[in-house]
């Protein structure tokens, strides 16, 4: 059962959207993926932000460029967690035209969102909510984190 559902506004946003594959192949956390564009198909994002939850997603992580809709449309549709990725786009202005959309949400429709083009950080915070009742993952993370800071110990010692 697929666990975390990966959506982008256009196949563009395929290279940066990868990152958060790649976090949850590295922890085996299962997802799908697919391109749900909030102004091309209206239709098929309305489908997939009410059904999803019903399928088995435990969260979204939707990325986007430029005016950026996608994840809170999606949030306004699903009982879900959504993280948002800000896209930067050939058409946009220097990324900040996708974070606004993407963080500026109104009072009642959270959009968790992470840093312009930060799909990897999305993909460890999916990780993060599916942890919460898996042990196994639970431990995965922790190993994780502390990977993390051994390799900035180890950074610092080659610098001696």
């Amino acid at each position: 059962m697929k666990k975390v559902g990966i959506i982008m506004g256009s196949k563009s946003d395929l290279p940066v959207m990868q990152e958060a594959a790649d976090m949850l192949d590295y922890f085996g956390i299962p997802y799908e993926m697919d391109i749900v564009s909030a102004h091309r198909t209206p239709e098929k994002m309305f489908e997939y932000g009410k059904n999803a939850h019903k399928r088995g997603i435990k969260t979204i992580i939707a990325g986007a460029g430029g005016a950026a809709h996608l994840p809170g449309m999606v949030a306004s549709l699903t009982p879900l967690p959504v993280i948002g990725v800000p896209v930067k786009s050939r058409n946009s202005i220097d990324g900040w035209d996708s974070i606004l959309s993407i963080l500026q949400m109104p009072g009642g429709i959270p959009v968790a969102t992470v840093a312009l083009d930060g799909a990897k950080n999305a993909g460890i915070l999916a990780a993060k909510i599916v942890a919460v009742e898996n042990p196994e993952l639970m431990e995965r993370l922790v190993e994780y984190i502390a990977e993390l800071k051994q390799k900035v110990i180890d950074s610092a010692r080659d610098l001696d």
